[in-house]
């Protein structure tokens, strides 16, 4: 049977912040029938990273996420700005986040986070040949202690789920097929 893309009849924004925009779309599907309340998130684009430092440990940064309400071992990354293309971005928050520059970048994989409700993605690099240059340059939202670990030390995170963060979970086991 053929998969066909379903119709947007309207929609409605609800909320429209910087962060996230929930709408509501009315949509035909190919059987004909009309689903009067399909709720979708639009968040910005994000962008996250495999970095490897020149001694081939993987940085991580630990931080507090209150919606969760945990204190979550992940991979550096976040919001693409408006007008930045994806290596930028990468590039961006490493050095925000961990005060890492790199020698080499490449997109080893680009996710939607949940393509049923959300319209974002995002770009998974692997950076390598990491050296410290600079200090860390946070947001004022942002708490975060940078970690490194060996491949083998994060292979047995991912083994014993200690990697919360269902996206850096995914973009972990990308990076360790390219390595």
């Amino acid at each position: 049977m053929e998969i066909l893309k379903w119709q947007k009849l309207a929609s409605k924004y609800l909320v429209r912040e910087k962060w996230a925009t929930l709408r509501v779309d009315t949509c035909k599907l190919p059987n004909g029938t009309v689903k009067d309340d399909y709720y979708v998130l639009e968040y910005p684009n994000w962008v996250n990273a495999i970095a490897l430092t020149k001694e081939n440990k993987i940085i991580m940064v630990r931080q507090y996420r209150f919606a969760a309400e945990i204190v979550s071992l992940e991979i550096p990354g976040g919001v693409i700005d408006d007008g930045e293309d994806p290596e930028t971005a990468i590039k961006r928050e490493l050095l925000e986040e961990t005060g890492y520059s790199f020698e080499t970048c490449e997109l080893i994989a680009t996710l939607y986070p949940n393509p049923a409700t959300s319209t974002n993605r995002t770009f998974t690099y692997l950076l390598t040949g990491g050296t410290k240059t600079h200090e860390q340059h946070l947001d004022e939202h942002e708490i975060l202690n940078v970690e490194e670990y060996t491949i083998e030390e994060v292979k047995q995170l991912l083994a014993d789920n200690k990697i919360d963060q269902a996206l850096h979970a995914a973009a972990l086991f990308y990076g360790l097929m390219k390595i």
